[in-house]
Order: structure tokens, then C-alpha cells, then sequence
């Protein structure tokens, strides 16, 4: 069966540890090919990355004009800073290629609409990485809701709260200094929080309303946000994050990226699903998946755990084979909600209803 030929723009360290070595199975000590795609090449600015790539078998080009040239690559992933995700993905779509980028898809809504329409015009599959829709936990949780374990849901809250910028070298990186660029808090991982609760759910959310918390950090970036969510259906849920909270170690700060999820006949209460983690054995985190009832507490387990990485490049490289292109509008649509996020904020907790 043929594969879609993929190359890397931007090889920094996801890029090689996540993108590379767990999304395109590089690691073949952990993990077998893929079946719908492969990854041969790559590029950085930083020419010293070409030895991590020559490690996993890449071939290394001398400027993204040479990759985009090859007519061996069928398809890019952009994992480049977030305010070049636009204009690099714009290249390589011109050139013909398909693309998957990084999120955010950009930096602003009027950039993500190009890509978009640049996308659309030519034909080709657009796809950005909310990964975290893979996870083994969350897709149960997806099946669990819609088949009422829970009864009637009437709330939910998504968070991930962690201290990240205390030290003045955190605080001098883009997360926090660089809000124009997606970076604190909201951008960064309420983002994440987002698109989770839309596929839990199975349905998009249409009003924000945000206040931010006490600015006590020296950062640029906001120090965290309570933002209060409505979704089409009605149902209304919460996102809180934090780049301020300590939470004691590894464990209190993995534990604490998830879910609750309330209904008329229990909880359900995710811990950890809402980071990089597949649930592989290796991994420096056991996630868990609670559901407590009238009856008690029980632990629900996925029998599989596919990388959610894999999963999110197989799709798009199925995509590309199969002529049913990916349009990248999920990813315009996190986008808006932050900026919406942020707007509501600003003028002191005003709901703001997406257009």
C-alpha cells in the first residue's frame, strides 16, 4: 500500500521526541510503522538539529525551498514557532503539499482564514494538532456520556493548572512573554480545554465569558483564567488554567490536567488525560478514568491505547489517499474562542457570543 511521504519544518525538541519518534513511529524499539504514512526528511533553522535527525534515518535539507522542492514529499508538518505556522503552511500548501500544523493553526484569525482558503483552493488537506481527542480516556468518556452512564449532564469543568514561569528563564520563553503569540495561559492550554470539551460532548461552544486570575507573577502573560463556556447544546461548563499554581510535584501537576464531568447519577473524573500522554506503559504518568455513582467508585479502562500522535497524523495521511481533504476550520475555531476568551476578560467577564 502506498504512503504518504512526509517531511518536518521546524525540528526542535516535540518536534523529534513527539512528532518524529512517537507520532512516526521513528522509535522503532517502541513502536511499528505506520500504515498510511511515513516520515523521510526534515529541516531546521538550527543546523545543529540535523545530527538528532540523521539519528532517526531523515534525510536533512539545507532550507525549506529544498524540501518543498522535492517531489518525493507528498506532505509537510509545521512545527515551527507559532507565528510563522502561517506563512510557512501557506508556502508549502502553494508549493502542493498537504500540511498538518501545530497548534495554534496561527496567530491571529485573519492569517488562520488564509490558510484556510489557500487550503480550500488548492485542494489539498489541512490539518492542526488538537491531539489530546485521541487519548484512550477521552474517547471513553465520549462514549460513556453518550451512552447516559452519567444520566443527565448539567456541568463540567476542563483544567490544567500547573507553575510554569517562576523561573526567570520560563518566564523569558514565548508561553509567557509573548501573549501576541499565543503564548499564557489561555492560548497556550485552555486551547487544549476547548476542543476536549467539543468532543466529549459532540458539540461546538458558541459564548465564552473569562475573567483572568490575580496578576501575581512577574510574567508578560496573564497568570491564569476562569472562563465560564456555552455549547450549542445548551449545556454550560467551565475551563480553569493556570501557569501559577504549584500543585507539589510531577505527580500533583500530571494528576491534575483533566475532567469532571457531572450528571443526575454520578461523576466522571479524568486525571492526566489532558496532556501528551497515550497511556503507553512507559509513560511517567498512570492516567485513570473515575466514575463514582450511588454504588461507589470505579476505575474505567480502555483495553487499547493508541499514540495520539499516530492516530492524529494517520487520519490526515488517510485524508490525503482517500481525496477527503481536512479543512483546518477546527482550528480557526479554537482560535476564535481564545481571542474571545481574552476579549471577555479584558472588559470584566462580558459573555461574548462567537459569530
Amino acid at each position: 500500500m502506498a504512503k504518504v511521504r512526509y517531511a518536518v519544518i521546524g525540528f526542535g525538541g516535540i518536534a523529534e521526541n513527539r512528532v518524529a519518534k512517537e507520532g512516526f513511529a521513528c522509535d522503532k524499539t517502541r513502536f511499528a510503522p505506520l500504515q498510511y504514512a511515513e516520515l523521510i526528511g526534515a529541516f531546521d533553522l538550527n543546523p545543529a538539529r540535523k545530527a538528532a535527525a540523521a539519528a532517526l534515518g531523515l534525510k536533512w535539507y539545507k532550507s525549506v525551498d529544498d524540501l518543498l522542492a522535492d517531489k518525493k514529499i507528498d506532505a509537510v508538518y509545521v512545527a515551527t514557532n507559532n507565528a510563522t505556522h502561517a506563512p510557512m503552511t501557506i508556502k508549502a500548501l502553494e508549493a502542493g503539499k498537504h500540511v498538518i500544523v501545530e497548534k495554534p493553526i496561527a496567530t491571529s484569525i485573519t492569517d488562520a482564514k488564509k490558510m484556510i482558503a489557500t487550503a480550500k483552493r488548492k485542494k489539498l488537506s489541512l490539518s492542526v494538532d488538537h491531539m489530546m481527542v485521541n487519548n484512550a480516556f477521552n474517547r471513553m468518556a465520549k462514549k460513556g456520556i453518550a451512552a447516559g452512564k452519567l444520566g443527565t449532564v448539567n456541568d463540567c469543568c476542563f483544567h490544567m493548572e500547573f507553575a510554569y514561569g517562576y523561573d526567570p528563564a520560563e518566564a523569558a520563553t514565548w508561553r509567557c512573554s509573548k501573549v501576541e503569540e499565543m503564548g499564557g495561559p489561555i492560548g497556550d492550554v485552555a486551547s487544549h480545554c476547548f476542543y476536549v470539551a467539543e468532543y466529549v460532548f459532540g458539540s461546538p461552544i458558541v459564548e465564552v465569558a473569562a475573567v483572568y486570575l490575580p496578576k501575581l507573577m512577574e510574567i508578560k502573560a496573564e497568570d491564569g483564567a476562569y472562563i465560564k463556556f456555552t455549547m450549542a447544546n445548551g449545556l454550560k461548563g467551565s475551563v480553569k488554567v493556570a501557569f501559577s499554581e504549584l500543585r507539589g510535584g510531577l505527580i500533583g501537576t500530571l494528576s491534575n490536567l483533566g475532567f469532571e464531568i457531572y450528571g443526575s447519577e454520578g461523576v466522571l473524573r479524568s486525571f492526566g488525560s489532558m496532556f501528551q500522554l497515550s497511556g503507553h506503559g512507559d509513560e511517567p504518568y498512570k492516567m485513570r478514568l473515575e466514575l463514582e455513582t450511588a454504588s461507589g467508585v470505579k476505575n474505567l479502562r480502555p483495553r487499547i491505547f493508541p499514540n495520539i500522535y499516530q492516530t492524529l497524523i494517520e487520519d490526515h495521511a488517510k485524508s490525503v489517499l482517500s481525496g477527503r481533504r481536512l479543512t483546518g476550520e477546527n482550528g480557526l475555531h479554537n482560535l476564535e474562542l481564545c481571542a474571545a476568551s481574552h476579549k471577555s476578560a479584558k472588559s470584566g467577564g462580558k459573555a461574548i457570543r462567537l459569530k
